[in-house]
């Protein structure tokens, strides 16, 4: 069996491995202001071709604990960026697949998953990972509009601790 060698995009998953803090903001129910949100991330590698984010944090409105799985690598057959989000606050699992912007600090993450309006209708959405600095990092979540736009939800601040 030939194994893969690690490819420049897998190298740049490695920046992401450490101990995070978080903060963040969601938007809040129609009318009300957002929301805060905090919480820690360990990211840790599967060998050298995947990074594993495991987060936790208190979720808005009395929510509780929220406890959130990330994976993230790079197929290079499909060229691209692949990977996987569950959280323990919904039933699904989103999959993801994207691509890096030409200065290598912005990775954009497509997904499709069920729509937040309850309608049983699925909807499109995505990650956006925003490299800062080698201790900051940004993510923000959005969603396609109707009118072709993308509508921000959510946004989260992450600072290493080690």
């Amino acid at each position: 069996m030939i194994y893969p060698t690690p490819q420049a995009e897998h190298e740049w998953l490695k920046q992401l491995l450490g101990d995070w803090t978080t903060e963040g903001s969601c938007d809040g129910p129609p009318g009300e202001p957002n929301m805060k949100t905090s919480g820690s991330e360990h990211v840790r590698g599967l060998g050298d071709l995947w990074a594993v984010c495991e987060g936790q944090g208190e979720m808005p409105a009395g929510g509780g604990v929220g406890y959130m799985l990330m994976t993230l690598g790079y197929d290079t057959e499909k060229k691209k960026f692949v990977g996987s989000w569950a959280g323990s606050m919904m039933p699904g699992m989103f999959f993801y697949e994207g691509q890096l912007d030409a200065e290598k600090k912005v990775l954009t993450l497509d997904t499709e998953g069920p729509s937040f309006e309850g309608d049983g209708k699925t909807a499109r959405y995505q990650d956006v990972i925003t490299i800062k600095s080698k201790d900051e990092r940004t993510l923000h979540s959005q969603t396609l509009q109707p009118d072709g736009s993308w509508k921000r939800f959510m946004t989260a601040t992450y600072r290493r601790v080690k």
